[in-house]
């Protein structure tokens, strides 16, 4: 979780508990928006972290795979 991002959540739920308490609904709707939005960037960079180390992981699956197919080939060249 990005630490701005949690911030912003923070930021967010703070104004809209401020709007409760003043029954200011412009300003209650503005921190749910605000923390809405933080908590979807959040798992935006989530599900980017997880694509990433997926590749990551794919990539060295198959540099493996093609190391150990050389490996039983008897070719050791890379």
């Amino acid at each position: 979780m990005a630490l701005d991002d949690k911030l912003d959540q923070v930021k967010g739920a703070i104004k809209e508990n401020v709007g409760k308490l003043t029954d200011d609904k412009q300003m209650e709707a503005e921190g749910v928006v605000e923390n809405t939005v933080a908590k979807v960037k959040d798992a935006a960079n989530d599900i980017a972290d997880d694509v990433k180390k997926a590749a990551d992981d794919a990539k060295d699956a198959v540099e493996g795979a093609i190391s150990g197919l050389k490996n039983a080939l008897g070719n050791d060249d890379k």
